[in-house]
């Protein structure tokens, strides 16, 4: 009690007055009226003023500007300022002082409108760092509210890495730099890597001022292409080759990583300015072939995939990052010039046999043919001499015709054992390649892996008949069926052919023989080994004539002796005169035969 102190009443308080609810003091309600509106600020329609934020919920907030009421102002004029609290000093410009229900009407957005340009303009001026709101895409950025004013930011001037997904910066506030101002249209650029480009350039160059070849260092994929990834070192972009990426092969990069992903890379390379860093990513692990089976050996059995085809041969990859080479000469046994698609394609799971082997120089060579067994070690007992087999045409030559007979046994059929008759001038007019062929052993060439075939001799030999047929001097009908410089090739009965030299083409009435003509042909030389007869059209008739000229000789001679001094005894004489007459009566027949045959 002892501390409260006694107040003297007001001396001229009425009290009767109070009691009865009359006026208490002295001073009249318009000079109190006029005395509380000396406390608040002098303020006029369509001004800016600041106010102070008094209370704030999720969508207005609470102005106070000193005035007799507050003001209410959606949240979302807001929205570029994210942080604003209770407390915070804002601008706002006063739409009525008074609506109709008395309350003070204030706008921040419209605030922020009015006193925007100059704003924005001392933004650029000073390089200020300013917030802005992001509103919405538009063709090649974003729009930016800034200050009221819509604002363009182009999409390269986001971020300091390529954006893949604009859609996700609408709705955020973010600090900008303003970048240019057009004063004529009211266009106003913004950027935000500007505000990054500075710290980041600074970064940049403490990174490349330590880079050293072998170090390890942490980065994130910023792109992936076909032939490599970007990666950032941190401001610093360094490249993995596609070839750097893995020990094994790399078709597509996407493959071993992914974009954002952290990894470590080692720097493998960088030029004089470290303008282009070569990175590693598979140096970091050991190489495949430290790790090989060390009782891996030549002649053991593997299994792996085909990753790359070449028409020499095939890559197999037995392990990640170890390949053997399959040549296409080890794909077969056949000799035969071919492409190694025709065995295998990239995918294929094959089994092969380890032929060479080398961990120095990390080379293998591999072979699949040695999973059978080679046909020549046992081609004698396959294919003797004289046994007859199928064969398929493989290929031509002007002297014969390669085939084969199973893979990996070749032959050749020389084009002199085609046929006994016919003359093959090339082995197409008697096959033809693909087709399918009977042929005889003839030889064996086990060095060369080559068999002399016959296919001919699977029949019997007709110039054994043709000998007793086309006998030298007999006449035979014939076709002359083509026509050539040194003579004309004539077509024989029994499908035989003969040639006549142009001399020998001549008929008795002086013209020469044509295509296609028919006549009577004399045998003047038959050679079975070269299966060659030689024929006379004009013998037939010079041989007639050459006969009576004989004939008449003889017999004039014959006559001078029997009219001679001496006298031949009887026998003598009828002797020679019956061998005279025998040979002209022979030879008159013959005439007349081929008269009448003519």
């Amino acid at each position: 009690m002892e501390n409260l102190k006694n107040v003297a009443p007001i001396e001229d308080f009425n009290w009767d007055a109070y009691e009865n609810g009359e006026a208490v003091t002295s001073a009249s309600h318009e000079e109190l009226e006029k005395a509380y509106d000396g406390t608040l600020n002098k303020v006029n329609d369509r001004e800016v003023v600041d106010g102070t934020v008094i209370a704030m919920n999720k969508r207005e907030v609470v102005v106070n500007i000193g005035y007799k009421s507050d003001g209410i102002i959606p949240l979302n004029e807001f929205r570029y300022n994210p942080d604003l609290k209770v407390g915070d000093t804002v601008e706002v410009y006063i739409e009525n002082q008074e609506d109709k229900k008395g309350q003070l009407v204030l706008s921040h957005r419209k605030a922020r409108a009015t006193r925007s340009w100059d704003r924005v303009n001392a933004a650029l001026e000073n390089e200020e760092i300013i917030k802005g709101y992001i509103k919405c895409r538009t063709k090649g950025g974003m729009i930016v509210d800034v200050f009221g004013i819509e604002a363009f930011l182009p999409g390269s001037q986001i971020d300091v890495k390529p954006i893949r997904d604009y859609d996700v910066f609408v709705g955020k506030t973010m600090e900008f730099k303003v970048v240019k101002i057009n004063q004529e249209f009211k266009n106003v650029v913004v950027s935000h890597k500007a505000l990054i480009e500075a710290e980041l350039e600074q970064q940049k160059k403490e990174i490349i001022g330590k880079l050293e070849k072998g170090q390890v260092l942490e980065g994130t994929v910023k792109n992936i292409t076909s032939y490599g990834v970007f990666i950032d070192l941190g401001g610093v972009d360094g490249l993995i080759h596609i070839t750097d990426l893995s020990w094994g092969r790399v078709s597509d990069p996407k493959e071993v990583v992914e974009l954002d992903q952290k990894l470590n890379v080692v720097i493998l390379d960088f030029d004089d300015e470290k303008k282009r860093i070569a990175l590693g990513l598979k140096q970091l692990t050991p190489h495949p072939w430290d790790a090989l089976d060390t009782e891996l050996k030549v002649g053991d059995k593997v299994n792996g995939k085909v990753v790359v085809m070449a028409d020499y041969g095939a890559f197999i990859e037995i392990a990640a990052g170890v390949e053997g080479l399959i040549h296409v000469s080890e794909m077969s046994w056949s000799q035969h010039l071919r492409s190694a698609q025709d065995f295998m394609k990239v995918g294929d799971e094959v089994e092969a046999v380890v032929l060479t082997l080398d961990r120095e120089e990390r080379k293998m060579s591999l072979g699949i043919k040695q999973l059978k067994q080679d046909p020549w070690e046992t081609i004698e007992e396959k294919y003797p001499v004289g046994s007859k087999h199928t064969a398929k045409v493989r290929n031509f030559t002007n002297f014969g015709v390669f085939v084969e007979i199973e893979e990996g046994v070749d032959g050749l059929i020389h084009i002199s054992d085609l046929s006994w008759t016919k003359k093959v001038k090339h082995p197409s007019e008697f096959t033809q390649i693909g087709a399918d062929i009977e042929v005889q052993v003839l030889e064996i060439d086990k060095e060369n892996r080559r068999l002399s075939l016959g296919h001919k001799q699977l029949e019997e030999n007709p110039w054994d008949v043709f000998e007793t047929v086309f006998t030298v001097g007999s006449v035979h009908e014939g076709t002359i069926i083509e026509m050539l410089d040194k003579g004309a090739v004539v077509a024989l009965p029994y499908g035989v052919e003969g040639f006549a030299t142009p001399k020998h083409l001549v008929k008795e009435d002086g013209s020469q023989a044509q295509l296609d003509e028919k006549l009577e042909f004399k045998v003047i030389e038959f050679n079975k080994d070269a299966k060659r007869i030689i024929l006379s059209h004009s013998r037939i008739f010079e041989d007639v004539a050459k006969a009576e000229e004989r004939a008449e000789k003889k017999a004039a001679s014959g006559a001078k002796k029997t009219s001679g001094k001496r006298e031949d005894s009887p026998m003598i004489q009828n002797q020679a005169a019956s061998t005279t007459l025998g040979d002209i009566d022979a030879l008159a027949a013959l005439k007349e035969q081929l008269e009448g045959k003519k």
